[in-house]
């Protein structure tokens, strides 16, 4: 299957909804050595469609360790969830910023969280750095994620 062309102007409206911001994570495009991309939530291959409402921006880490997912089974109940979807769910719900750490508070923060690896040591050490430089969580995540 050929992946769909994603248009300028379509990047754009993602990229500026977003603030230059990963919705998953929250790390500002600037803040991450390779920037972020346009992340197809519901992927091409499970029938999602390149429109506004099915993207999402997403770091370069977090979109490689998603890949084509679109959830996982969650470890306690042993049942499928669905990832976080940044378009439907508001961050607040899912995930809490506890230091460096992103705390998950529901089914669909943890499993979004274990496979995106928000908290894998080598994402912990970045995130510190970034606020020991004052640049994490920047004032655009804030504003993603307040505007909820």
């Amino acid at each position: 299957m050929s992946k769909t062309y994603v248009s300028i102007s379509l990047r754009k409206l993602v990229k500026t909804r977003a603030q230059r911001v990963c919705e998953y994570c929250l790390i500002h495009e600037e803040s991450t050595y390779f920037g972020c991309q346009v992340d197809h939530i519901i992927s091409e291959k499970h029938g999602g469609v390149t429109e506004e409402h099915n993207l999402a921006y997403a770091c370069t880490y977090c979109n490689r360790n998603k890949g084509s997912d679109i959830g996982s089974i969650d470890l306690l109940t042993e049942q499928f969830s669905r990832f976080f979807n940044p378009r439907i769910d508001l961050w607040t719900n899912h995930f809490k910023l506890d230091g460096v750490r992103i705390s998950t508070l529901t089914t669909i923060g943890e499993v979004a969280d274990r496979i995106l690896g928000f908290n894998h040591i080598d994402r912990l050490i970045e995130r510190q750095e970034l606020v020991d430089l004052g640049q994490y969580p920047s004032s655009n995540a804030l504003l993603l994620i307040s505007r909820e």
